[in-house]
């Protein structure tokens, strides 16, 4: 990365839980969203279990949504693939 913005360009469902992203500099990330989701105690966010809500997702403006964007990520986040963080990791202000 440049510090030119990174798009998503293409996202495929390859598992039950999993979804390969290609974004607009060639990289290729396979994500398995189901650890997210399921640590997750946000019942809006644990819906997506159901694998007919987490199906929903699309490409829009080069990021990954469900909804009207009621389930997003971080491009960067994605790109790393890194969509859980460490919680015991706090940044001062």
């Amino acid at each position: 990365m440049n510090g030119t913005p990174i798009n998503i360009i293409s996202a495929t469902q390859i598992g039950e839980y999993r979804i390969r992203l290609v974004f607009d500099d060639n990289t290729l990330q396979e994500i398995d969203f189901k650890p997210f989701l399921v640590r997750s105690h946000h019942p809006d966010i644990r819906a997506y279990l159901k694998p007919e809500y987490f199906a929903g997702f699309r490409v829009e403006y080069g990021e990954l949504v469900w909804g009207g964007y009621a389930l997003c990520f971080p491009v960067i986040d994605l790109y790393r693939n890194t969509i859980e963080h460490d919680p015991s990791i706090t940044v001062a202000a």
